[in-house]
């Protein structure tokens, strides 16, 4: 079977004196129905079909291994909300999960309510999500948001718990945020544009009528913010929260009276983000005013003049979120990179933290929804620890171990995670995570995998991963790069990787690899890179950049038409965008960005073997990017490496639903790289 190649239909553009050609612009079809189009991107699967079938074997053994480290029977730990107790739980065999509660009462032989059995609600489709589910204030009906198509575009349906019917309304092209009021008949939502897909609007709806009945509440008429609504800690405040990557509003409505309108808390301003709670009559707020990585402060006016400064803002320590109790105050800060927890009491102002020892981890808050308790609940995990939940009595400082992900035949002691700090060329210092096998690891002779992302302020935290296991026990060095664009290291060092910086992203990851190899950390001929969406952006320019670098390379729903896309209002996420990668419109961004830009930038030159994936349905990064991205490497690459581009025709950004669905592409990938180290995949021209 020969490799598929696209036609080639020049699509010129011209803009600030410069024209670029689009050969390959005729395979975006925005309803994705054009026959030849979609003829194209199964001769692509085809062909990736025929090149792994020599690893059939090993790719079920794979899948295998991931799918056998899951337990058959699962379930969450159950927690407390309004006088019932809720728990999810998973059957043997079952893709997802079921949803039950039961009275709070202190009866253990109480009989749990099934409220949602999301395997019966997904039997008919390929793909399935439940984005939120939320029950009224009265417990007697739930609301739930669901995507059935991976176009995270979910309609929001309702059921009555005393009687199991179901409302005969849905409200469609929701996102999965709503809220309810306090009278258990109106639920506040979120509307997307159905177009560009960016929420906008909020309604107002009442239980048991029609969507086009519904109530305009507010409307952001500035396409490079979103929105999203949610309840306050009181349950006193449905909040209307704006947010555009540098700047944030938030609205109050009173959740006491159906009828109320929104009321700016602080008005939006440049570059000020802010977010905030409301309990024991005062508000609560995260802030940026006073330093880049926020501070806490306390006011019960909504006249920002009144703040009273709880925590000021640190210039090393990020202050990331927090969660108000009734003697308490908890505080999730960063620091070097880590994340730590830290107790306030209210009352006397003293100050706990709590411990950790790995070398690299992370912790976050938990689900409280119980703020008069004195019990906190929060996660862990490390690369080498799975995911915990823990309960710390914050009176005491008694701590219990509630539940401990299950990964079947993981022995701790096996592996080791290292924290290490890399001088880049322009002298930044860079954090790497690694983990490997202890029994396996060789200075200089392991294959290693070097993942990266850098964008939005995002954190890649060092938790822990079952498949990765996979890797791990076949040798791999996996190492986990803390480019500039993260939030890592707070707002200086995602500022140092977005807009005009966001070379640093790509020189960051480069130089780091190039370190840890001269460190003993990987053999130099088998090294491999992988990352997915903007990280997939991150392997595209580094690819351009350093082909030589790396032997293979996994591009995951890669965004890589940079400059086209941020062209194009028309396209999801476009204009909420241009705070990260810039305005082309504006002749200094888009020189800058074209510079960068994957796709502008292939060249006829060797690259190193590339497994591609996409999903037709995929809202964030549209499938015509990596399928012309791909298009254009097969033209003009000039080695015998595999290219290959994996469409999955059912799915979105996130591939494939079902807990054992999910692994069906990590197995692809993990195979891709191990027949890669073996030498036994074949060259792309014996094809």
């Amino acid at each position: 079977m020969k490799k598929p190649t696209a036609k080639k239909v020049p699509y010129s553009m011209t803009l600030h004196g410069d024209t670029r050609i689009d050969n390959y612009h005729w395979l975006r079809d925005d309803e994705r129905e054009n026959s030849e189009v979609l003829d194209y991107l199964h001769a692509e699967n085809d062909y990736g079909q025929q090149v792994m079938a020599s690893q059939q074997a090993l790719q079920d053994r794979v899948l295998k291994e991931m799918v056998d480290r899951i337990p058959q029977r699962d379930q969450s730990v159950p927690y407390v909300k309004n006088g019932y107790c809720y728990q999810s739980r998973y059957e043997t065999g079952n893709e997802y999960a079921a949803y039950y509660r039961k009275p709070d009462g202190g009866d253990p032989d109480a009989e749990w309510q099934l409220l949602l059995d999301a395997n019966q609600r997904a039997s008919h489709s390929e793909f399935y999500t439940m984005g939120a589910l939320d029950i009224s204030p009265d417990n007697r009906i739930m609301a739930l948001a669901e995507d059935f198509l991976s176009r995270r575009q979910y309609g929001i349906r309702f059921r009555n718990l005393e009687t199991g019917s179901w409302y005969p309304e849905v409200l469609s092209c929701a996102s999965p945020s709503f809220a309810w009021a306090n009278d258990s008949r109106t639920i506040y939502y979120v509307l997307k544009h159905h177009k560009t897909l960016l929420p906008y609007q909020v309604w107002r709806h009442e239980l048991g009528t029609s969507q086009d009945d519904d109530e305009l509440v507010y409307e952001e008429e500035d396409d490079t913010f979103h929105l999203s609504v949610h309840k306050t800690t009181s349950e006193h405040f449905i909040l209307i929260a704006l947010f555009s990557t540098t700047t944030s509003e938030i609205m109050l409505i009173d959740a006491e009276y159906p009828d109320a309108q929104p009321q700016v808390f602080c008005p939006r301003r440049k570059d000020h983000e802010y977010s905030l709670d409301h309990y024991d009559h005062h508000f609560y707020i995260r802030s940026n005013r006073d330093g880049k990585n926020f501070g806490l402060y306390r006011s019960a006016w909504l006249s920002e003049k009144r703040w009273e400064t709880l925590v000021p803002a640190r210039e090393q320590v990020v202050m990331e979120d927090f969660q108000i109790f009734r003697d308490w105050l908890v505080i999730e800060e960063r620091q070097r990179g880590l994340s730590s927890l830290r107790q306030i009491c209210r009352k006397s102002g003293e100050a706990y933290g709590i411990a950790f020892d790995d070398p690299t981890y992370v912790t976050w808050l938990a689900y409280n929804p119980s703020p008069e308790s004195n019990k906190l609940r929060y996660g862990y995990s490390s690369m080498t620890m799975p995911t915990t939940i823990f309960e710390l009595n914050m009176d005491t400082g008694e701590r219990r171990t509630l539940k401990q992900s299950p990964v079947k035949g993981f022995d701790a002691e096996n592996y080791k995670s290292e924290h290490l700090w890399i001088s880049v060329s322009d002298g930044t210092e860079v954090p790497v995570s690694l983990v490997y096998h202890r029994r396996y690891f060789q200075p200089g002779k392991n294959p290693m995998l070097v993942y990266g992302y850098g964008a939005y302020g995002s954190t890649m935290d060092a938790d822990f991963s079952a498949s990765r296991l996979s890797l791990l026990d076949r040798g791999f060095i996996y190492a986990l790069v803390h480019v500039r664009g993260g939030g890592e290291l707070g707002q200086q060092w995602y500022d140092g990787g977005r807009l005009m910086n966001k070379m640093n992203s790509f020189t960051d990851f480069i130089d780091v690899t190039n370190a840890l190899v001269e460190q003993g950390y990987g053999d130099p001929q088998q090294l491999y890179a992988m990352g997915g969406s903007a990280g997939g952006l991150l392997m595209g320019g580094v690819i351009n950049m350093a082909p030589e670098r790396f032997k293979g390379v996994i591009a995951q729903v890669p965004f890589v038409d940079v400059v086209t896309t941020m062209l194009d209002e028309t396209i999801p996420l476009t204009t909420g965008e241009y705070d990260e990668w810039g305005n082309p419109a504006d002749p200094d961004y888009y020189r800058y960005i074209k510079q960068y830009s994957p796709y502008d930038n292939v060249e006829a030159k060797a690259y190193p073997h590339m497994l591609v994936t996409t999903g037709l349905h995929d809202s964030q990064v549209q499938y015509w990017e990596p399928a012309k991205w791909v298009a254009k490497l097969r033209e003009l690459k000039t080695d015998r490496n595999l290219l290959l581009l994996c469409t999955d025709m059912d799915s979105g950004h996130g591939g494939k639903s079902g807990r054992f669905k999910s692994y069906e592409g990590v197995a692809l990938e993990c195979t891709f790289l191990i027949a890669l180290t073996q030498g036994s995949l074949p060259e792309q021209d014996n094809y």
